[in-house]
């Protein structure tokens, strides 16, 4: 059966149509296209020929022309909308026009580099030319990184590789240094928060070193559709970018499904699970043969997913090769392994976390199913463009979890189809990031006196404040590195942790191999003892965690259960930044541990017993702002209708912070204390869920009377009689007074709040 067979057999599907609360359909889409601009080298026009492409699209044109003239610029454009092109073409064509310009291509995953460098390389074969185009990771042979850095055109990496290996080791690299004409940074979409905070001032260290060396490189930048490219871009390379985001290439129909879970109990607003009806979804997809991606929220559901539908594809030998998992943590073989079976069509369905979300080449599938939203508009569009990307038609489905922001998403879809994309938000002058940078800056290259870093704020009290700590020694108007240590391998770009932790299968003592790997902040729910980790649907249970050592020690097994954690959250006041009106915000320290986990059965999802987990907490020092409701305020109230409100408050505040903030749910906390630690009062707490934080607790401080009457305005239009997941939450969970409560509180601080200024 093809995609639109099984369209109109969906539609005629009563139980199918139920639980389906929109049905978008986008109409194809022609490619409009404009002439090459003049001037370009005839090998490089002649290869793009052969390529099959005899025309640009008009933003590939109007791309390639701002680059040749010098200019920065930012390509805003759907996926598999050729931005690749915007940036290859001018490159070679300069390159053919002096043999020394260099180029570095940074892509934010090892998988990604590899895939775009292949398609330079193809256009390079073309013009039959000698320009030497190389990838420069962690699985690049010793033997070759001479030659790279000596003779290579263009230097393909990542953002990590650049950060620990190229800028520490600059005299290696002066060839490239003194003749870089262009730094080509893709999916800047994906530097959000500290990721994009720890690159930025990468870039201030790139940009140091080349104006040491004598050269002044310009920007390609490329992004999936956000609101601020301009901004975000900006905010990256420190200097003002020009955004070309005229799309000109063509689309197929898309038909995009809103699906929400049946209710199982109405009065207490319960569905069944996003998962359940993914694997229900996925599992009639499969037996289709519809070529599929599955996107899934955690690592634990990818793997759940993953054994399920192996095991319905099943051959007599047990092999299910057709269907597999990805997501962080596989080893890079065994990850190029699965591109290549996507590609190749070897692999019918691949169920992934967000891995698989940049722009990959995976081949042409038909159908995307999202369990669960993504978190952002933005996320949810590139996901949803790993599907028909050749130009067919296409289908996505989003099944809605029980999650408050998911609920409000998939009952108001003219919020997400009317609303642009979110903001991308990140704070390069994070002190945590900035002094960790400074730290690198100064081990590359000495510091003159009055000398900046970029645009970075505060250099002079960056350089008295290692001087005093005897990281760096000042003679003669210059600061020169006096410490020991490496500063760059202290710091991990993607998290506020430095180690990962390997994962070594021990079931054959004869034959231990690292199976993967995992973040340490990931590793207490995950990796404890007794857990059962699971690997492309493969059943391990954990022996040992050596957490001095970072490995942890697994044995295969076969069970019917797999396992949870649950994480506990303490917060405490560092300090107070601003205060106003029954609101403030400041330096807070979130302390978590993990005291026990759930066993849960692989088929119902019920709970089947608990164990403890016995590992050290971890600590972190971040930004909060919080509202507190004054003493007569509470006095109103019982302690049960108070603790319901606040809960109540709290979910709803999971709803629209997100949506105001223009971040994904992932990037914030919010927690409330009857009587807080911080106040002695009832008090509601929003922190960035990132070391140092990346101002999106400020921005909610200033946006908090919004907050609060969006909130208000959520719990009063929801038709439920006491709670549901799409507002306060479900009445087992706040109880019989929780939503009425919450009406009453916000109503409280609405008033309370009326002096703030609107932002």
């Amino acid at each position: 059966m093809n995609l639109e067979q099984l369209l109109d057999q969906l539609k005629t599907d009563p139980g199918f149509m139920s639980c389906v609360t929109n049905w978008e359909v986008s109409p194809a889409r022609d490619a409009r296209h404009a002439p090459w601009p003049d001037g370009l080298h005839p090998k490089v026009l002649e290869a793009v020929a052969r390529a099959g492409i005899q025309k640009p699209y008009t933003h590939q044109a109007q791309a390639i022309q701002m680059a040749r003239q010098g200019r920065d610029i930012c390509v805003v454009t759907p996926t598999a909308s050729g931005k690749t092109l915007c940036y290859n073409v001018p490159i070679l064509d300069a390159i053919m026009a002096n043999q020394d310009a260099r180029a570095l291509y940074l892509f934010p995953t090892k998988a990604l580099s590899q895939d775009q460098v292949a398609s330079l390389y193809e256009l390079i074969t073309a013009m039959d030319v000698d320009i030497k185009t190389y990838t420069y990771d962690g699985d690049t042979p010793a033997a070759a990184r001479k030659a790279i850095r000596q003779a290579g055109h263009v230097v393909v990496t990542n953002p990590d590789m650049l950060h620990s290996n190229i800028l520490p080791h600059h005299t290696k690299w002066v060839k490239l240094f003194e003749n870089l004409r262009f730094i080509v940074i893709d999916e800047i979409h994906s530097y959000r928060g500290i990721f994009g905070a720890n690159l930025a001032n990468v870039l201030r260290r790139l940009l140091r070193l080349c104006a040491f060396y004598g050269s002044k490189p310009q920007f390609i930048l490329c992004s999936a559709t956000i609101k601020n490219p301009g901004e975000l871009a900006e905010k990256l390379i420190g200097r003002p970018a020009h955004v070309v985001d005229d799309n000109g290439a063509p689309a197929g129909v898309r038909h995009v499904i809103f699906y929400n879970p049946p209710v199982v109990n109405r009065q207490l607003g319960i569905r069944k699970s996003a998962l359940s009806q993914t694997r229900f979804l996925a599992e009639r997809l499969l037996k289709n043969r519809i070529p599929t991606i599955v996107f899934a929220k955690s690592r634990v559901q990818v793997e759940v997913l993953t054994r399920y539908l192996k095991e319905l594809r099943a051959d007599p030998l047990g092999q299910s090769g057709t269907v597999r998992g990805y997501r962080g943590g596989y080893l890079p073989r065994e990850r190029r392994d699965i591109e290549k079976g996507l590609r190749g069509g070897a692999v019918d369905m691949v169920v992934t976390t967000n891995a698989l979300e940049l722009g990959i080449d995976i081949g042409s599938l038909d159908a995307c199913l999202l369990c669960a939203y993504p978190g952002t508009i933005a996320s949810t569009w590139q996901q949803a463009g790993r599907a028909g990307r050749r130009n067919s038609a296409s289908l996505t489905i989003l099944v809605a979890s029980s999650a408050p922001i998911d609920q409000y998403i998939i009952s108001h879809p003219e919020y997400f189809f009317a609303q642009s994309p979110e903001n991308a938000l990140t704070n390069p002058d994070n002190l945590y990031v900035l002094l960790s940078h400074f730290k690198c800056a100064a081990y590359e290259l000495p510091f003159k006196d009055g000398e900046a870093f970029g645009n970075a704020p505060g250099t002079e009290s960056l350089l008295a404040y290692l001087e005093e700590a005897n990281v760096i020694r000042h003679v003669a108007g210059t600061y020169y590195w006096a410490a020991e240590d490496f500063p760059a391998s202290e710091i991990s770009l993607r998290t506020a942790m430095t180690e990962n932790f390997l994962i070594m299968d021990i079931t054959d003592p004869a034959h231990v191999r690292m199976v993967g790997e995992m973040d340490r902040f990931t590793v207490p729910m995950l990796l404890h003892e007794n857990a059962i980790y699971l690997h492309e649907g493969v059943q391990y249970q954990v022996e040992t965690l050596d957490f001095d050592a970072c490995k942890a020690f697994i044995k295969r097994v076969d069970v019917d259960y797999y396992t949870d954690a649950d994480l506990n959250i303490s917060l405490s006041l560092l300090d107070v930044e601003e205060s106003a009106d029954n609101a403030a915000r400041g330096e807070v320290k979130v302390t978590a541990l993990v005291k026990i986990f759930k066993k849960m059965a692989f088929d119902t999802g019920e709970s089947l017993g608990y164990g403890p987990v016995r590992l050290p907490e971890t600590d972190m020092h971040t930004s909060a702002m919080w509202l507190t409701l004054p003493e007569e305020t509470a006095a109103k109230y019982g302690k049960d209708s108070l603790q319901n409100g606040m809960l109540g408050i709290s979910n709803l505040l999971r709803i629209v912070a997100p949506l105001y903030l223009m971040c994904s749910p992932r990037d914030l906390a919010i927690s409330y204390q009857v009587k807080s630690p911080f106040t002695d009062l009832p008090t509601l707490i929003l922190y960035d869920n990132c070391p140092g934080g990346i101002g999106l607790s400020e921005k909610a401080y200033l946006m908090r009377r919004a907050l609060v009457h969006h909130a208000k305005d959520i719990v009063t239009r929801c038709d439920c009689q006491a709670g549901c997941p799409s507002c306060a939450g479900p009445q087992n969970e706040i109880g019989g007074d929780g939503k009425q409560s919450a009406i009453r509180l916000l109503t409280d601080l609405e008033a309370l709040l009326a002096s703030a200024p609107e932002v």
